[in-house]
């Protein structure tokens, strides 16, 4: 089947398309794709294909690096004090269950249809064109936002670790408001490195990628051992206020619950492997081992971190919700908060590598359907990736 003239290839066709916006919008919102066709003619409008070069190890590693980020040193800190007290280890739990849940889905439509473009083809071939618009959008969105937002984390979180103030990174622009006038420098030249590293090669990316989880991991594993070395048993029930709830369970099953909710925020990252799909050698075993193996892992991870926590400080006494590790550990072995900031960097890192490779992807998928031009969908014939649309975003 040939690929339909795209409205984006002159100026005139872009008119044109623009005054049939009603009737062409009347048909495309609810038409349905089917698998074929995205493993077919779609895929093909992008030239070139995503080399196979990725197994079931690579995905375990993208996916233990798009979740494990900075999230868990602050939601951990959050959600203990306000919610679930040591029985933040279980709201772990709870939410590693709902994710891994969450992730058989992906598995399931990756397996059927290993394409790059994740949530967004797979409601094309079931919800139609539109929802898959609005969805698509959304990911774009939320993708560029974070990776902002992460990327500037990164600067805060090295700045503790080698003892340099943040401003030290960042000049202020007097013509901007104020708030939103501190460029960050050092941010945008993560960025620009990750984009060089993610144009060039999908497998070197996911080479960069597990050096950097495992040299995370191990900080991870470093703070775990050193709570439960220098902790107390005692906190996980006796907090340090006498009028504070007591017990494993302060606030009852609801705050446990509770803070479910709230950790959740800190598995989000598994979505983006299923992306990876178009690039998996054996997407029939690698794609179930790597998905759900990783968010496996990343929740024994984080039920170990909470319990560490819950054993360093009583829950009514994390006073900085937002660093609680690091905050732990101040005053007696600060050489300690400095590992935990360059281990947080790291995890930064591979959460911003792993982001960027998705939301490349997405694009690239969302070009194929002609929703936005043709150009983004272009994969380059040396490099095998959608170097445009890395590029672009």
């Amino acid at each position: 089947m040939e690929s339909p003239p795209s409205s984006f290839s002159t100026f005139r066709s872009y008119l044109r398309a623009l005054a049939q916006t009603p009737s062409r919008f009347a048909h495309r919102a609810p038409s349905v794709s089917s698998s074929y066709e995205e493993l077919s003619w779609v895929k093909s409008r992008s030239g070139s294909n995503m080399h196979k070069s990725l197994r079931w190890y690579d995905l375990i590693g993208l996916g233990i690096g798009g979740m494990v980020g900075a999230g868990v040193f602050v939601t951990t800190g959050r959600a203990s004090r306000l919610y679930a007290g040591p029985a933040i280890l279980i709201s772990y739990a709870i939410a590693g269950l709902c994710a891994l849940l969450s992730a058989f889905c992906y598995t399931e439509f990756a397996v059927h249809m290993p394409v790059a473009g994740g949530a967004f083809s797979y409601l094309r071939i079931t919800f139609g064109e539109f929802a898959a618009f609005l969805t698509g959008a959304n990911l774009i969105m939320e993708y560029v936002m974070s990776n902002a937002a992460v990327a500037r984390g990164f600067t805060s979180y090295l700045s503790a670790a080698i003892g340099i103030p943040t401003a030290k990174w960042r000049f202020t622009a007097a013509a901007l408001p104020k708030g939103f006038n501190e460029i960050d420098l050092l941010a945008v030249a993560v960025v620009l490195t990750v984009t060089l590293i993610i144009c060039y090669s999908t497998r070197e990316s996911s080479i960069l990628n597990m050096i950097l989880t495992t040299l995370h991991v191990l900080f991870i594993i470093f703070v775990v051992l050193m709570g439960f070395w220098k902790g107390d048993w005692n906190n996980f029930t006796r907090p340090m206020n006498p009028n504070s709830p007591s017990g494993f369970f302060p606030y009852g099953p609801s705050g446990v619950f509770n803070g479910a909710a709230m950790v959740y925020f800190s598995y989000i990252g598994y979505d983006a492997v299923s992306t990876m799909a178009e690039e998996v050698k054996y997407p029939i075993k690698d794609i179930p081992i790597g998905v759900t193996g990783s968010v496996v892992i990343v929740t024994i991870l984080y039920c170990l971190m909470a319990a560490s926590m819950s054993m360093l400080l009583p829950y009514d006494m994390v006073i900085d919700v937002e660093a609680p590790f690091a905050a732990a550990f101040s005053g007696r072995w600060e050489w300690v908060s400095k590992v935990i900031g360059v281990g947080a960097s790291f995890g930064i890192s591979t959460s911003l590598l792993v982001a960027m490779l998705g939301q490349a992807r997405y694009m690239c998928v969302i070009g194929r359907s002609s929703v936005v031009p043709a150009w983004f969908a272009r994969v380059h014939s040396k490099t095998s990736t959608p170097l445009n649309a890395s590029a672009f975003l």
